[in-house]
């Protein structure tokens, strides 16, 4: 991960230590760099910008769910992101961040009239949508605000992402977008409905892949499909590629974001030169894990070791409440103590205070701790504050956003009295 590094013997994150971070702001808390979030969003414009795309024919929108902390948005926002939403809410968090909704998409299979409404009012970019009954249902709402709604399908292409089952999207089975052979016969029912305005065409196979060709497969289907449209007269604006490049967690090696960009506008390239006598088509990005995943990290402490025949176990005050992704899925996230130690290491389980056997956050690691010791849960900025929860009455983590020498509390840590302040006895 780079800009956290040992100093003296003390993790920092940037020029700070992560020991006076939580002297300061206590703990579980989430670190973020700034300057990784930087460098990891610059990856993506730099690569447009190095194929000749500006804002007309290449837009990243970050996917907000992977962290929608404000100052995560506003940051991206300063640095000409746009972004995928996948509720109203996240909408309103866009917004509050200071974002421009024409730079909005919004994704997802479930949108309410209530979302529709909020998004139409808004003048988003584009509704992604994902079934031929959210067609009707947005025809209808937006006629009766008398709008013309913009509208992309999302196509299941089905391809294999080869990624965990649970952050698979691009399969017949799952749950997500309109069947491929169904396509051209949503299509046709958009352009029918006098509500709609046919602007593009999404997919998004699934997350954390380590290699591009199935994202390259997955585009190559979309081609065939923006071609057989306009030969029927439906001309496409834009094609969304979704995200899902992959980070490395536990020496996982994915490909550079500047390399499968290149070898993909190579591609649009040559298709539309085929096809289309060079007409250029706006390409729309939704990363999301590789812009933020490793620009944060959980800080925790021990609260105890606890030293059995079977297993040590380190007991933290962070819990799965706070980090849900190795109880969900079984993640991996890598685990180093804040200040370095002489002794010999021992292997522990993580483990949080819940009262369910699966609060774990790592297991069988080496490390070199006491009682009362920090530890950095790593490559944790996407996917944890945003999954946290309030289970067995716990207050969610503080945010930090560390610039150089400066940090910013982004997030205060939740109280007690937070958590039933919307709740009332019976009279």
């Amino acid at each position: 991960m780079s800009h956290f590094s040992y100093q003296n013997g003390v993790l920092h994150v940037e020029n700070t230590s992560l020991t006076d971070i939580a002297k300061e702001f206590g703990s579980p808390t989430y670190v973020y760099s700034k300057a990784a979030l930087t460098e990891n969003f610059s990856a993506y414009a730099n690569a447009c910008k190095a194929n000749g795309r500006d804002a007309t024919t290449a837009l990243v929108c970050y996917s907000v769910k992977s962290n929608s902390n404000l100052a995560v948005l506003n940051l991206l926002c300063r640095l000409g992101s746009g972004f995928d939403i996948v509720s109203g809410g996240e909408l309103l968090r866009v917004i509050a961040a200071g974002g421009d909704p024409r730079k909005v998409i919004f994704s997802g299979v479930g949108k309410t009239h209530e979302e529709m409404r909020l998004a139409l009012s808004h003048d988003i970019l584009c509704f992604n949508v994902e079934s031929t009954a959210e067609l009707e249902r947005l025809n209808q709402v937006a006629g009766d605000m008398g709008k013309q709604a913009p509208i992309s399908l999302r196509v299941n292409p089905n391809v294999d992402a080869k990624t965990h089952p649970y952050i698979s999207t691009g399969l017949k089975e799952n749950k997500f977008g309109i069947a491929y052979d169904e396509a051209l016969a949503a299509y046709r029912k958009a352009a029918s409905l006098p509500h709609l305005r046919v602007v593009g065409i999404d997919c998004h196979i699934g997350s954390q892949l380590l290699d591009d060709a199935p994202l390259l497969e997955a585009f190559d289907r979309l081609t065939e499909l923006v071609d057989r449209l306009a030969q029927e007269g439906i001309e496409l604006h834009h094609v969304d590629i979704g995200g899902g490049i992959g980070i490395n967690y536990n020496g996982d090696q994915p490909v550079a974001v500047g390399d499968y960009l290149a070898r993909l506008f190579a591609k649009v390239d040559q298709w539309r030169l085929d096809q289309y006598k060079g007409a250029p088509i706006q390409l729309l990005f939704e990363p999301g894990r590789s812009i933020v995943g490793n620009a944060g990290v959980l800080v925790t402490e021990v609260e105890y070791l606890k030293h059995g025949d079977a297993k040590n176990f380190a007991i933290v005050n962070a819990a799965m409440n706070d980090l849900m992704r190795p109880a969900m899925y079984e993640a991996w996230h890598g685990v180093q103590a804040v200040q370095q130690r002489a002794t010999a290491a021992q292997t522990y389980d993580v483990v949080g205070p819940v009262c369910e056997s699966g609060d774990w956050l790592a297991r069988d690691r080496a490390l070199a701790i006491e009682q009362g010791d920090l530890l950095a849960i790593m490559s944790a900025g996407a996917y944890g504050m945003t999954m946290s929860s309030n289970y067995n009455t716990r207050g969610r983590a503080a945010e930090v956003m560390v610039d150089g020498d400066k940090v910013h509390l982004i997030r205060k840590r939740e109280a007690a009295s937070d958590l039933f302040a919307l709740e009332s006895t019976l009279p």
